[in-house]
């Protein structure tokens, strides 16, 4: 097998969550421009299914299926359902900022919770299980930078904790797993530009200026800069790799 192709996915079958929209669409994108059957999975059955008709129109091959990753019990049946999977990317997920930390309530606190690290527990336990008795498999979760960093100058410690657990999530589940022939990697993105964050690069330029200038590249990251680094961890490219959590933030983190 030549280098590149080690980076092809042809003939696999890779399930996206939170595919709808922001990196969770880049990733299906890039999974079946690299040869994947991709199955989209989001809250909105409307968007998912523009989305599997837009791959369609492209030449790809996707299919959807409406998915709350916070029903531990609706993965564990789609994942029965759908059978083995050679890649699954567990990127949904919300941002929630700007409350204190001794302000933040309960239902935010769970909120965050429910979908950022549950839901990622539940995605990665329902088909990986299925991984492991094939004996093979890639997974990848979207972390954060705040998974390892205290972001400024937002406030947003329940935030930050919820992908903190990702990461470590990643690395014992990669740890458990890696004689098993499941792989389980993360990337932790920077700044990205989506809808999810649009509330601040947007509608508050001030702290939109703020984040650039912590960042030595000075722009936010797009979606498909995220993406093409899923499309190595799914891959053969990355084959050596487990309980790995990949930055790329810009330069953030190393100041």
């Amino acid at each position: 097998m030549g280098i590149l192709d080690r980076f092809g996915l042809q003939g696999q079958r890779a399930l996206i969550t939170g595919a709808s929209k922001g990196i969770g669409l880049a990733c299906a994108r890039a999974l079946a421009q690299a040869g994947a059957h991709v199955i989209l999975t989001a809250r909105d059955a409307a968007a998912l299914q523009q989305v599997a008709a837009d791959l369609a129109a492209e030449g790809h091959s996707a299919e959807w299926h409406v998915l709350d990753v916070t029903d531990s019990a609706a993965a564990t049946a789609l994942a029965g359902r759908l059978g083995p999977l050679d890649v699954v990317v567990a990127n949904a997920g919300i941002a929630r900022a700007g409350t204190a930390a001794e302000a933040a309530g309960d239902d935010l606190v769970q909120d965050v919770m429910n979908t950022n690290f549950y839901g990622v527990l539940y995605t990665v336990r329902a088909f990986g299980a299925q991984m492991l008795a094939a004996g093979k498999g890639a997974i990848v979760a979207i972390g954060s930078i705040s998974g390892d960093i205290s972001n400024r100058p937002q406030n947003q410690s329940y935030y930050n904790a919820s992908k903190a657990a990702v990461h470590h999530l990643v690395r014992s589940m990669g740890a458990e797993w890696a004689g098993r022939g499941v792989r389980v990697n993360a990337v932790a993105p920077g700044y990205i530009e989506t809808e999810m964050t649009k509330y601040a690069m947007v509608d508050d330029p001030v702290m939109a200026a703020k984040w650039m200038e912590l960042t030595p590249m000075a722009r936010a990251g797009q979606p498909d800069e995220i993406a093409s680094i899923v499309v190595f961890l799914a891959s053969a490219a990355s084959s050596y790799m487990t309980g790995s959590v990949v930055t790329a933030d810009g330069g953030y983190t190393c100041w």
